[in-house]
């Protein structure tokens, strides 16, 4: 790389400007970060309403993730390995929620889970209900973040080897086996960062949420009625408190996922 040789005025270039980018991610939340005091921090440990919501939020989204894994992985593997008229409409489909205002997205789905949608009839007998319940918050967190998943899973399925599926076919072994033994798991790395980058979009939707479940409070939500009802302040401490749990929460899966070392030969 360059930066193992003397730095032209090109390579300078692109460093300061993606130094740049950094500063202004950086900048943000380290601004937050700074004006939050320990005391406030400390309080928020005993904010028993702030602590609901967050669990509420981690656990919807890993509801959503699962759900997401169940339906977007086969559907990945899928668009991997076959070629199919309308494949390119497919790939554009999967990408709607990333495009469409998170706001609308809510009112459409309200449309197919709301009160008096089919969806309701069928899981109402079985004490599902949607609107204003966690279900309906997960349904609206994996609309919005699946497409993460299913392009990690598609791209991890297209970096296998597919000679290595057809050896194991000619050896004898059914798809479903070629896919559990030779496909996923050597797909599983990019499959499990598109699961990280799912739980965490979850963590993080707010448009769609809200419409779909003002109570019970996901923290993002709960951000925006203590910003509206008390202040910067007390938005703020609850803001601080969401983005170190899902720094430490992303940190530690980010680890989990990280590429295997190669050892020198």
């Amino acid at each position: 790389m360059f930066l193992e040789t003397r730095p032209t005025v090109f390579h300078l270039i692109l460093l300061l400007l993606g130094s740049l980018l950094l500063l202004f991610i950086i900048a943000p939340l380290a601004r937050l970060m700074l004006a939050t005091s320990s005391s406030e921090l400390s309080g928020a440990f005993g904010d028993e309403e702030l602590w609901s919501s967050i669990w509420l939020t981690l656990r919807a989204a890993g509801i959503a993730t699962l759900i997401g894994s169940m339906f977007g992985i086969p559907l990945a593997y899928l668009l991997a390995r076959a070629r199919f008229p309308g494949r390119a409409l497919v790939l554009g489909i999967i990408d709607l929620p990333i495009m469409i205002p998170h706001s609308a997205a809510g009112i459409a789905l309200l449309a197919v889970i709301g009160r008096h949608s089919l969806a309701q009839k069928v899981s109402g007998p079985l004490g599902i209900q949607f609107v204003g319940e966690e279900a309906g918050i997960a349904v609206a967190m994996a609309f919005v973040s699946v497409p993460f998943l299913a392009n990690a899973a598609r791209e991890g399925f297209a970096a296998v080897p597919e000679r290595l599926e057809k050896v194991a076919r000619t050896l004898g072994a059914t798809p479903s086996r070629v896919f559990f033994t030779i496909s996923l798991p050597l797909a599983w790395r990019p499959i499990l960062s598109g699961m990280v980058l799912m739980w965490a979009r979850g963590i993080s939707e707010f448009g769609a949420v809200i419409i779909i479940a003002y109570h019970p409070m996901t923290t993002p939500v709960l951000v925006f009625q203590r910003f509206n009802d008390y202040g910067l302040t007390y938005a703020r401490v609850a803001a601080v408190v969401l983005i170190l749990v899902c720094v430490v929460g992303f940190t530690i899966l980010r680890f989990l996922t990280r590429p295997a070392r190669r050892e020198a030969k």
